[in-house]
């Protein structure tokens, strides 16, 4: 399945939770020499000096049981102090349901007190809200269970299948698998990464793969259509000539195409991707409108290299774009 999402991690870079066994006894300690944890009814706990309970006491994290076992809380703990120290971690994400936002607080403040999170290393809790079903409920099969990853990925590539075929009947078995598996895919990245990550957002496959509105499959099919105007110019290296004044259609695309580098830094700092989402979106409408209102191939020199350039750059925009979402930008649609 990684292999199919075109996921870039392996085995090693992941580390189970047995991994971190033989660092707890050692975290503790630290924790204990410098004060942070302390005995609490026979367990050893870290009392929080910023989250407080229903009755204003102090919110505990437990660092060791009662009967001397250790949860996730311990492991949690050690992570963080081998990410810092052994792997020289400068920014931790950790992305996790919502819920699980107390327990972070927790972990990083005990890790500030401790003196692993110092100011030159962030550590952020990225939360994410739930995957619903077209009806609005947790989104699980028919007979109430969990939804197999490779079983919605085969639901999703089948309706796209479906949907490029009517598009252009045209196409080859072979091409035609080739473009479905990647619209499927990329339809369900998308529908992920566009939704605000902290809200709920429903799972719709037929409305993943529509060519129009704001999905993946639309963005994709906006590259195609530009990269068949660039082959039909001969894939030129056009000349911009600055000095000829813009219609308005071509102003715009410019100034969104302007606007990528802040987006960009912008995404890297609150860590939303639905913002990149919305600009890729915003700019292949911006071309759209363009291309419908300024001619392009027809057009005469200079207007005509002006126009190409935009074409190029619109293009190789989008690509960078939708491959930072894990997205595959075709060449035909």
């Amino acid at each position: 399945m990684y292999d199919r999402l075109g996921v870039l991690l392996t085995p090693e870079d992941s580390a189970g939770e047995s991994f971190y066994n033989p660092m707890l006894a050692g975290t503790i300690a630290e924790l204990v020499d410098a004060g942070i944890a302390v005995d609490s009814q026979g367990a050893l706990v870290v009392f929080s000096q910023e989250v407080t309970g229903p009755e204003g006491n102090p919110v505990p994290l437990m660092v060791r049981k009662s009967d001397g076992g250790y949860g996730y809380d311990t492991t949690d703990l050690a992570t963080i102090r081998y990410r810092i120290h052994d792997l020289k971690a400068r920014r931790l994400l950790y992305v996790t349901d919502a819920r699980q936002a107390l327990h972070f607080r927790l972990i990083f403040e005990a890790a500030r007190r401790a003196g692993w999170l110092t100011e030159n290393i962030a550590a952020a809790h990225v939360p994410h809200g739930t995957v619903l079903g077209p009806d609005g409920r947790p989104f699980k099969t028919r007979a109430g269970g969990t939804v197999r990853l490779t079983d919605l990925i085969d639901d999703a590539v089948a309706r796209a299948r479906t949907v490029v075929a009517e598009k252009d009947p045209g196409l080859d078995a072979a091409e035609l698998d080739l473009i479905a598996e990647q619209a499927g895919i990329g339809a369900v990245k998308y529908a992920e990464l566009s939704t605000s990550r902290t809200k709920d957002y429903a799972f719709d496959v037929d409305r993943m793969v529509s060519f129009t509105g704001n999905t993946g499959v639309y963005l994709q099919y906006a590259h195609t259509r530009i990269r068949s105007i660039l082959r039909k110019a001969g894939d030129p290296d056009a000349a911009v000539d600055p000095a000829i004044p813009l219609e308005p259609a071509e102003r715009a695309v410019a100034l969104e195409l302007d606007a990528y580098a802040d987006t960009l830094a912008e995404v890297s700092e609150s860590l939303e991707p639905h913002r990149l989402c919305g600009y890729l979106y915003d700019l292949a409408r911006d071309f759209t409108t363009f291309y419908e209102a300024c001619p392009v191939l027809s057009a005469g020199e200079p207007v005509r290299g002006n126009r190409l350039a935009l074409c190029r750059l619109t293009a190789r925009t989008l690509h960078h774009g939708l491959g930072l979402l894990g997205i595959t930008a075709p060449e035909r649609m």
